[in-house]
């Protein structure tokens, strides 16, 4: 009796909307792992068990695919930025409540990253989408019924918690490592001087 070897499966054909969803999750990881340079079709190609020209074929070139790859994960800040917004309309959010938020929606997923590499490859076209979400975030904050929040505070604080949270998910892990200090230290720091944003007495706005 003769052991014949077990059939060969078929190759499970993807169509193009498929492809396209897992070439971007992929290149997400590669950017998350790699940084920009990782994002070739030829590894992305590799992730997703597919060949180069395929990947050709379906993404056009690699810029169509960083770009939207940045589309894609702007997107999910945008979402994030507008949760946070949300969570302002239903309840009184604490400050730590407001930077967990906005810091984690620049960490996770890798868009603090992403914006780096957005505003170093100037194509700066693609963070016009989250103009809005930053600016649905100041609204939410000052109709607070709290306090009356001046909008011009309440701007220089978003600025304020925006950069850090991008700041941090970019180089907080080295920097705070060089000073032994915990991973929270930066959304602990600012949660404490949010506050003075968010009352008439705090610190005035900027002024132009």
């Amino acid at each position: 009796m003769h052991n014949e070897p077990p059939p060969r499966q078929k190759r499970r054909k993807r169509m193009g909307p498929e492809v396209r969803a897992e070439g971007l999750a992929a290149a997400r990881l590669l950017l998350l792992k790699g940084g920009p340079g990782a994002v070739t079709l030829a590894n992305i190609g590799d992730e997703i068990g597919m060949s180069h020209a395929n990947v050709l074929h379906h993404f056009g070139s690699a810029a169509w695919l960083q770009s939207a790859l940045m589309g894609s994960m702007i997107e999910d800040l945008t979402k994030a930025l507008d949760n946070v917004v949300e969570l302002l309309k239903t309840d009184v959010a604490a400050p730590r409540t407001i930077v967990d938020h906005v810091f984690d929606a620049f960490d996770k997923g890798g868009a603090g990253p992403l914006a780096a590499w957005i505003v170093l490859s100037g194509d700066v076209a693609h963070l016009e989408p989250v103009r809005e979400a930053v600016r649905s975030l100041v609204e939410a904050i000052v109709s607070q019924p709290e306090d009356e929040v001046a909008p011009g505070r309440v701007r220089t604080a978003v600025l304020m918690i925006a950069v850090s949270a991008f700041g941090d998910a970019v180089i907080g892990p080295y920097i705070r490592d060089m000073l032994d200090q915990e991973d929270d230290a930066m959304r602990d720091l600012i949660a404490r001087i949010l506050p003075l944003f968010m009352v008439p007495s705090g610190i005035p706005p900027t002024t132009s």
